[in-house]
């Protein structure tokens, strides 16, 4: 006889129900490389972008960044922050972290002005969302996701709501 734990009444799910949120294409001055203990500090600070998508429309304003850490098993580990404007002015702090593995040629076709294509890449990341704006207040309560595509100076994003 099987006994039932608590963890036993959760589903088990194959694929999680999504919400689109937004998309956002931001625009980045070229790394700044940092040598550091774990492995190369790449700092890309934001000039600004575009949100746009069903639930969240507006811009992303200049002066954010991705304090990304090149590590030397090949993976970065994403740590973004930067500041979002909505349409109708609402201020929205954005935070995500996340994981991103290129390919051993990726810098290199990076550098030479072509986009990696997302089949190539493993470009997650999963947003946190901070505002005491009664509009968007919702947010702060969202698990939501992230794909990316990166591409020569900017970086695009689809974000998704975990329902």
């Amino acid at each position: 006889m099987t006994t039932a734990t608590p963890v036993d009444q959760l589903p088990l799910v194959d694929a999680l129900p999504v919400e689109h949120l937004f998309d956002m294409h931001v625009n980045l001055q070229p790394a700044q490389s940092i040598p550091t203990p774990v492995g190369a500090r790449l700092t890309f600070i934001t000039t600004g972008g575009v949100i746009e998508g069903p639930k969240l429309r507006g811009e992303l304003l200049p002066g954010g960044g991705d304090w990304l850490i090149a590590g030397a098993d090949g993976v970065g580990r994403v740590d973004v922050r930067a500041t979002l404007r909505t349409h109708d002015g609402a201020l929205i702090h954005y935070e995500s972290r996340g994981v991103i593995k290129i390919p051993a040629d990726g810098v290199q076709r990076l550098g030479a002005g072509e986009a990696l294509p997302f089949e190539e890449t493993y470009i997650r990341t999963t947003p946190k969302f901070e505002t005491s704006d009664e509009r968007y207040a919702w947010l702060s309560e969202v698990v939501a996701v992230g794909y990316n595509i990166l591409s020569p100076n900017h970086i695009d994003y689809r974000i998704y709501h975990v329902l």
